[in-house]
């Protein structure tokens, strides 16, 4: 087997993938105050509310803590002449190898918490489906994003 690819993304990635984890906690904790006003004002059972807060605390310590550090620890890339490999996962590791001569079209995006963070996506497209590497920094996405592009032409005339 392969070793594992060299590449990891960026540190501030964590920070990032931490941010959307407040976030979504967040967004639980206006559910679960809607099940806790539910349980005063209705009448409800009064476990809902500990279900609610469990749920909550449980979210925001996976969410904003582990599961982002794992994903992190874990997300890897290597673009080397011929393919593109490119390691993830939570629990699962996966890991692909993208021909050179399959990449159709090469995009960087970011969004604005991204922006905020001088960090970029980069989308590798293929006949098939499209394969992300996230949390790059922006200069360094660009530079990928260009490799890539010589590479994948390079390949398409070699066939």
């Amino acid at each position: 087997m392969r070793t594992e690819p060299m590449h990891k993304i960026s540190r501030k990635g964590l920070t990032v993938w931490r941010l959307y984890g407040v976030l979504q906690t967040l967004l639980l904790l206006i559910v679960a105050a809607a099940a806790c006003y539910g349980t005063y004002y209705f009448e409800w059972p009064s476990f809902i509310y500990f279900i609610a807060v469990a749920v909550v605390i449980l979210s925001a310590v996976l969410s904003t803590y582990l599961f982002p550090k794992i994903r992190w620890e874990r997300w890897r890339y290597e673009v080397r002449d011929n393919e593109i490999e490119v390691q993830h996962g939570l629990f699962v590791v996966k890991r692909t190898l993208i021909p050179m001569v399959r990449v159709q079209h090469v995009d960087t995006t970011q969004g604005p918490i991204l922006k905020k963070y001088g960090l970029g996506n980069i989308s590798i497209s293929t006949a098939a489906t499209v394969h992300t590497i996230p949390a790059l920094v922006m200069d360094e996405a660009d530079g990928l994003r260009a490799r890539i592009s010589e590479l994948a032409r390079v390949a398409e005339d070699d066939v």
